[in-house]
């Protein structure tokens, strides 16, 4: 490695014995060098420590070298860590992160995506909608690379990346019946326009239950405005005090679960000896509760990865690539709520 200056792109090419065009084509990852060639290159940018400059790189090509991830709420552990596997897998393809929240407000969301790239702010959004709506999406600007989080599907024009949501909670409820419970209610019903999230896991809870000829008392879905512990407690109160309550229930998230179990317990109910509960995220905060929580759990680093890959993918083509419905695989995770502690062990 040269000392005493900063090693440059024409170092490498006279070392390779190429032009500086060819070395560029190869630090940018651009196909028409042939192997050989690449390799030669290659060897010469390991033996001098040639690292290239991003931002003179990306103001060169009209870009920031910075990316948007908008999520509705950065208090939600879901999202925050989601984001830190975005933040990882951007670092290493050399791009910051910039994050924003919407509090789902519909007005910011559509500002975000009609006009914030305009401003060479970021290059691209990674974006979870809360307050738009699929029809709405829609109406946006056409140029800006986007890829898109949770349960709107990808009109041909942007990336979709998440899990099978449906099949997801049918898991989950089928969980709690093959326990042998009887009334399994679900907490988190969201029946309006930018609820699908909500509606799909309705989708998957009464799925689980038609497929084994069990009719869904509908008492027992309960409606909450948000997946936070208080909707989750208060739902649990509401679902205590019906005439036959149930002895399961399936949250729409972890926070809804941490909340459904604290009314439980205060309420002098056992868990999950007269109630079982599982929730839906798989966050730290589940694993270390009292219970601990039973849970669907999506391949996080899966999505940011992802999301992150084809981001860049739009951003770096002159012709934007078509639109991909991505899916990231689940999995249950069997903890305390639902099945109580192994045998031998103690609960705090």
């Amino acid at each position: 490695m040269r000392r005493g200056r900063e090693v440059t792109l024409r170092d490498v090419a006279e070392l390779a014995g190429v032009s500086s065009r060819t070395v560029s084509n190869v630090v940018n990852g651009y196909a028409n060098v042939t192997e050989r060639t690449r390799l030669r290159v290659q060897r010469a940018v390991d033996q001098l420590g040639y690292r290239p400059n991003v931002l003179a790189r990306n103001l060169a090509q009209g870009r920031s070298g910075q990316i948007a991830v908008v999520v509705p709420y950065l208090d939600t552990p879901y999202f925050s860590e989601l984001l830190q596997g975005i933040i990882r897998a951007a670092r290493v393809q050399g791009y910051n992160v910039l994050i924003d929240q919407t509090d789902g407000d519909r007005d910011h969301e559509r500002m975000l995506v009609n006009h914030g790239s305009s401003r060479l702010l970021f290059d691209g959004v990674i974006f979870s909608p809360l307050g738009l709506s699929q029809a709405a999406l829609a109406d946006r600007d056409p140029t800006l690379p986007l890829v898109i989080l949770g349960e709107r599907v990808s009109d041909g024009t942007f990336d979709h990346v998440g899990i099978d949501d449906v099949a997801a909670s049918r898991q989950a409820t089928e969980h709690l019946l093959d326990l042998g419970r009887s009334r399994v209610a679900a907490i988190g019903d969201q029946p309006y326009e930018t609820g699908e999230a909500a509606q799909l896991r309705t989708r998957g809870f009464r799925e689980a239950h038609e497929r084994r000829g069990l009719a869904v008392d509908e008492d027992l879905i309960i409606r909450t405005p948000r997946f936070n512990r208080p909707d989750g407690a208060g739902a649990m109160a509401r679902l205590l005090d019906l005439a036959d309550p149930p002895d399961a229930v399936f949250c729409y998230s972890d926070l809804v679960a941490l909340g459904a179990i604290h009314t439980l317990v205060s309420r002098g109910l056992r868990v999950p000896e007269d109630v079982a509960v599982i929730g839906y995220d798989d966050i730290e905060d589940g694993a270390y509760s009292n219970p601990t929580v039973s849970t669907i759990s999506p391949d996080k680093e899966m999505i940011a990865t992802t999301a992150v890959e084809r981001l860049l993918l739009r951003i770096g083509s002159r012709t934007p690539p078509p639109g991909l419905e991505l899916r990231a695989p689940h999995k249950l995770v069997v903890r305390e709520s639902t099945v109580g502690p192994a045998p031998g062990s103690r609960r705090a």
